[in-house]
């Protein structure tokens, strides 16, 4: 079992900056693909980033990159998801997942249900206009 607990959510202007956090708990979190989802109201989840087991690999939605940037500290037990020059498109939940890394994919990472067995319970970001 991996417990995630995400923090850093909140209400922050147009073109500002949040740093999301997600601690995990339990098994070995460096054999873990983490992801981070948001989900608005009335929208199915989407998929925002992710980071492989070592950090070695990342990728991004299209309507992110360039703007947020995931990293990851194991030692910490902790993925981070900068995010600047938010939009209020970017109002949302926002959900880290992990995924065995047995599981991991380059091409469906961005896909909720590909084995991301446990999730946080998220963390409100809204921007304003």
């Amino acid at each position: 079992q991996v417990q995630l607990v995400e923090s850093g959510g909140g209400l922050v202007q147009t073109g500002g900056s949040l740093r999301l956090s997600c601690a995990a708990s339990g098994r070995t979190f460096g054999n873990y693909v983490v992801g981070w989802f948001r989900q608005a109201p009335g929208n199915e989840r989407e998929a925002v980033a992710h980071v492989t087991w070592s950090g070695g690999t990342t990728g991004y939605a299209d309507s992110v990159r360039g703007r947020f940037t995931i990293s990851r500290d194991n030692a910490k037990n902790t993925v981070y998801l900068q995010m600047n020059s938010l939009r209020p498109e970017d109002t949302a939940a926002y959900y880290c997942a992990a995924q065995d890394k047995r599981y991991y994919s380059g091409y469906y990472w961005t896909n909720p249900n590909n084995h991301y067995d446990y999730w946080g319970r998220g963390t409100q970001v809204t921007v304003s206009s």
